[in-house]
């Protein structure tokens, strides 16, 4: 192009100001390209190519049963899944990273993603077999504060929302450690007395722990698949988002959770 894109020196590759300027075009270019090749792959009538999907951890057992079925049917798809938060894979879908997202619907509304609800699940205090509180059938915040808890780190979910529909100022409750992954809280959970809130979900398939709804609050969950609005559109997410729907359909029938209304 008759510019310099790139300053080199011996440990690093940085970008010129103008390599900065051409940067976001060369993305789109490179997007545009990635789906022409999708679309001339439909247009064959064979689910080809790759598709990639982004998830957060609550996601797995649905994502799982999905991916088996769909490998079955379609193997010459190559799945590429990234388990990370949700703010990191709304942010990859935002930018064209990713071509669909499974996560709890975002607090805050996204112009350029639409979302499909899976099922509704709810924020409860999970905490093991045994625990002088897990007889209880519903637990207040106020039953929480003479134990130690494990919270949610601020940028997981779960923690958006006990925080927003609460209003909760966590100086109450006597908060011993905060985690960023979700298996690592119920690891935590399970060997020691600690209680956390997070969804139900996390703790469905650990038999030791047991999950208690909260009291006097909306609490309420909705699991969603996420897709970009712009864009072509590969038949093979078509294809995918129709078998995480019925996945979710034996799941809601399994754990007894709800579809959003």
């Amino acid at each position: 192009m008759g510019i310099r894109l790139f300053d080199r020196t011996k440990h690093s590759v940085i970008l010129t100001e103008e390599g900065e300027e051409l940067f976001p075009l060369a993305i789109k270019t490179l997007s545009a390209a990635e789906d022409c090749n999708d679309r001339m792959r439909d247009l064959k009538g064979t689910l080809t190519g790759t598709l990639r999907i982004g998830t957060t951890s609550s996601f797995t057992s649905l994502l799982t049963d999905t991916v088996r079925k769909f490998i079955r049917d379609y193997p010459n798809v190559h799945l590429k899944i990234q388990s990370e938060t949700a703010t990191e894979i709304i942010e990859k879908l935002r930018a064209g990273k990713l071509d669909l997202a499974l996560s709890f619907k975002p607090s805050m509304a996204y112009d350029e993603l639409e979302s499909e609800p899976l099922f509704m699940n709810s924020l409860s205090a999970v905490m093991c077999k045994g625990h002088p509180l897990s007889s209880h059938k519903y637990l207040t915040m106020e039953d929480l504060e003479s134990h130690r808890i494990v919270l949610p780190g601020k940028e997981m979910q779960a923690r958006r929302a006990f925080d927003r529909y609460l209003g909760l100022d966590t100086r109450k409750l006597n908060v011993t450690v905060e985690v960023n992954d979700p298996n690592l809280i119920m690891d935590i959970v399970q060997s020691t007395s600690l209680i956390s809130v997070v969804s139900s979900l996390a703790s469905y398939y650990r038999p030791d722990l047991v999950a208690i709804p909260l009291e006097g609050g909306n609490y309420s969950m909705v699991g969603c698949v996420l897709r970009r609005k712009e864009g072509y559109r590969k038949r093979a997410v078509d294809v995918f988002v129709k078998m995480i729907h019925d996945s979710a359909q034996v799941e809601r029938i399994c754990k007894g959770l709800k579809l959003e209304e």
